[in-house]
């Protein structure tokens, strides 16, 4: 077949070949032009300007249009005038014309528009987007009950949910898009790397600006899709062959709108700093150089932001200093480097690099504080009694000289072996540090304590193990203090405000989750056989902290410590002090890791100008950096989540396709079951194609698949086996066998879709494409159905 560019403006679709094709053309012409009516309810209009509006010319579709006018007229979904014009029919309820939010694009059917303050998100069909991509600001407005969708393909999602219609993009989320190029002869197109665009995007030859065949490029765009347009764009860059490791993890930060490198004024600007600290600087503030001071940081850590200091006082008491760089004292406000660390807002941690938020002259240079250097660094410094109680502190500019730098494990041994450096030292701050976490407890702090998956890589980070990291009481010790230094300054600030109006602060809060959220959830885990007291909300942390501890070594565990944290509201900086649920916090901030998040520079800087006796500043300006902060770290989060996805699909790739692995089912929807091998902590797809062995029924409402012959049941949680069928890494997806069950039966089945009880949306397919081969203009081959083709006019 010769290759055939798509032509950019949409054709009539004059002819369809298939009678159910047929039916939904019609049905989508109907609700299209009933829905035009109801958005347009105070005016009037002639077939002729129904035609026009949908650009129709040919004689036989204008014919079928007045069908449907007289069709919609007569169902009373709209009327007809004296004057032989139609409108919409009378005493419909007025649609919102003001209410925007964001899209969620769940797939290839519809979306959800999420607006702040609104408890229900608003359904749109696809058709009704308007052109509008995932993440974008819209306007949207509700349709009444004769503008939707009368027959649907979306089965029972969203029929509780209000719908409505996008008629406005007010913002666009997606500057620039990462995607494989496809060359052809006269045009190349990119399909999107992130799983919530579904539309191709069209390259002109003289826009390729030298991108070869399966490049992984970066595009931005220069026309976004309509009703009747294809997206276009133009190549920005090109990061190299899809594949290699280094092209991929710059993919990814480019796909969350992540920068990899530094401006040059940047670079330049703190190349600048000297690296000797001034001695007038040093007199400025208290000096702990004398005090022991040590760091523990994971082995490969290469920034050192907190040190701890020990000091014994009389009666038994203690000093204890938790000492954090200086960050703010480099970073000044109006600087190059103040805006770039203000845009960044966090450092990003793929699987096989840091992508920080400071260049490596502050980050791993004058702001770490690595052994034997002296560095500046703002300190909180307690004086506690054996029994951890706060007996006195101070908070302030130091100058500190660590003397040891220790790693987890070299932490650890000490203090099971009480040898080595400080182990005195060591074993009793590890003492207070459990009484600190005893007492957390108490007040109802929840145990998260997720898996945190971990690689290990070759030189060419290719992944040649996967495995959990674990937690030992180094890790705690160190949390323990950081998190008392973290509260005991939120609490410090708020004290020192005058009269009612409180001291504007950045405050991390976590509100306490949902009640609906929990009672779902506490549904599903009784469905594991575990118990969940969610009625009584002072009961909460205690039944939720037993029920994590009842699953340890469980195979369910990972399932059901992810739903929980899911379950829980999402921890955000704000300037309102509302309190940490998950740690039991009446106040708490982020003070302790200022290289790595803005938030903590901000801390920083507020609470120096409380103690220099400053008035509460104007909250809105850190409001909206609170905001921004929030927004950018969930960016950084799920690019985090996206390389370990990568590299869990990858190293499944390289398995014995007849290795079994044990799993268990984290998902239950009516095109498969999600199962997740326990061993790589990684997630794949058992389609309901797959199930061959009988034909599978989905019971929703009690998350299972029911055999209709052999009334087998896999449902949330059940312990399966399974082997690898299949991996995509563009997709960073995998699809699995049931073992024993590696043949397809020979039946037809929607394996599409998305179950809101289960929770399951937008997940990437990764069964491949078959047909024919046939050959691109770089002369390699190709499946025959590779080549996108021109979308015909829905009208």
């Amino acid at each position: 077949m010769r290759d055939k560019k798509p032509n950019k403006e949409f054709k009539e679709n004059k002819t369809v070949n298939a009678p159910h094709n047929i039916v939904s053309y019609i049905d989508n012409l109907k609700a299209d032009i009933a829905a035009f009516f109801d958005l347009n309810s105070e005016h009037s209009f002639r077939p002729f300007d129904v035609h026009a509006h949908f650009g129709v010319e040919d004689r036989k579709v204008r014919a079928l249009f007045n069908e449907i006018l007289h069709e919609l007229q007569e169902s009373g979904q709209i009327r007809s005038n004296v004057d032989g014009t139609f409108s919409a029919a009378p005493n419909k309820p007025q649609v919102d014309p003001g209410l925007i939010g964001r899209v969620d694009r769940v797939n290839k059917g519809f979306a959800f528009v999420i607006i702040e303050g609104r408890e229900d998100d608003i359904y749109v069909e696809t058709e009704l987007l308007n052109g509008a991509w995932d993440g974008d600001i819209v306007k949207v407005q509700i349709l009444s009950k004769s503008g939707r969708r009368q027959q649907s393909s979306r089965g029972d999602s969203g029929k509780t949910r209000v719908e409505g219609r996008v008629v406005e993009i007010v913002e666009r989320s997606q500057k620039e898009i990462v995607g494989i190029i496809e060359v052809w002869p006269k045009y190349a197109v990119v399909q999107p790397d992130h799983k919530k665009l579904f539309d191709p995007i069209f390259i002109e030859p003289e826009q390729l600006h030298g991108a070869s065949n399966h490049d992984k490029v970066i595009l931005k765009m220069t026309t976004w899709p309509t009703r009747t347009r294809q997206p276009e764009g133009e190549v920005l860059h090109v990061l190299g062959q899809a594949g290699e490791n280094d092209v991929e993890m710059h993919a990814i930060l480019a796909e969350f709108g992540l920068p990899y490198e530094f401006p040059e004024a940047v670079e330049k600007e703190a190349q600048r700093i000297p690296d000797v600290i001034p001695k007038e600087e040093i007199l400025k503030r208290r000096d702990m150089r004398a005090t022991l001071t040590f760091t523990i940081d994971p082995a490969d850590a290469k920034d050192f932001d907190d040190a701890l200091s020990v000091r014994y006082l009389d009666e038994g008491n203690v000093e204890v200093g938790v000492h954090i760089a200086d960050v703010s004292h480099y970073v000044r406000p109006g600087t190059e480097l103040e805006k770039e660390a203000n845009r960044r807002a966090t450092s990003v941690y793929l699987v096989d690099r840091t992508v920080p938020m400071l260049p490596e002259k502050l980050s791993n240079n004058l702001c770490s504080l690595r052994p034997n250097e002296d560095r500046l660094a703002f300190s909180a410094i307690f004086e506690l009694s054996p029994k951890g109680k706060i007996l006195k502190e101070w908070f302030g500019r130091t100058v500190i000289h660590s003397e040891r730098r220790y790693s987890y494990e070299e932490a650890q041994t000490v203090l099971d072996t009480k040898e080595g450096d400080y182990p005195n030292e060591l074993t009793m701050l590890n003492s207070i540090a459990k009484i600190l976490r005893k007492e957390r407890f108490k007040n109802g702090a929840i145990n998260f304590e997720t898996a945190e998956v971990r690689f290990r890589l070759d030189e060419n980070g290719k992944p040649l193990g996967v495995y959990q990291k674990e937690r030992h009481d180094s890790h705690k010790l160190i949390e323990e203090f950081m998190l008392l230094a973290n509260k005991r300054v939120a609490e410090f600030v708020y004290s020192l405000s005058k009269g009612p109006v409180k001291n504007t602060m950045v405050y991390r809060v976590h509100e306490a989750p949902d009640p609906d959220r929990l009672k779902t959830f506490a549904s599903f885990v009784a469905k594991l056989g575990h118990k969940l007291e969610v009625d009584d909300e002072k009961k909460i942390a205690k039944s939720m902290n037993s029920m994590l501890h009842e699953v340890e070594g469980k195979p369910e565990q990972n399932l059901i410590e992810s739903l929980a944290v899911r379950t829980m509201a999402k921890a955000r900086y704000s300037i309102e002090d509302l309190g940490h649920f998950g740690l039991a916090f009446k106040r708490y901030t982020h003070f302790t890791s200022p290289i790595r998040r803005y938030p903590d520079v901000m801390s920083h800087r507020l609470l120096q100008h409380y103690l220099n006796g400053g008035e509460s500043v104007n909250g809105d300006l850190y409001e909206n950096a609170c905001k921004h902060s929030s927004e950018r770290e969930k960016m950084a989060s799920d690019a985090e989540r996206a390389s370990i996805k990568y590299k869990q699909v990858e190293f499944m790739s390289t398995m014995d396709k007849d290795r079994v692995f044990d799993g268990i089912i984290t998902g239950v929807t009516e095109f498969g079951i999600f199962v997740e091998i326990t061993e790589t902590a990684s997630e794949g797809l058992v389609r309901m194609n797959d199930l061959g062995d009988d034909y599978y029924e989905h019971d929703k409402d009690n998350y299972r698949l029911i055999g209709q012959r052999t009334k087998k049941i896999y449902t949330f949680g059940d312990a399966v086996k399974v082997q690898v069928k299949d991996t995509n890494l563009a997709r960073r997806s995998m699809d699995l066998y049931l073992a024993g069950n590696t043949t397809s039966s020979i039946r037809s089945r929607n394996s599409g879709g998305f179950d809101e009880k289960s929770g399951r949306s937008s997940r990437g397919s990764s069964s491949r494409d078959s047909g024919r081969e046939r050959k691109s203009s770089d002369g390699k081959k190709k499946p025959a159905s590779s080549e996108p083709k021109p979308k015909r006019q829905r009208r």
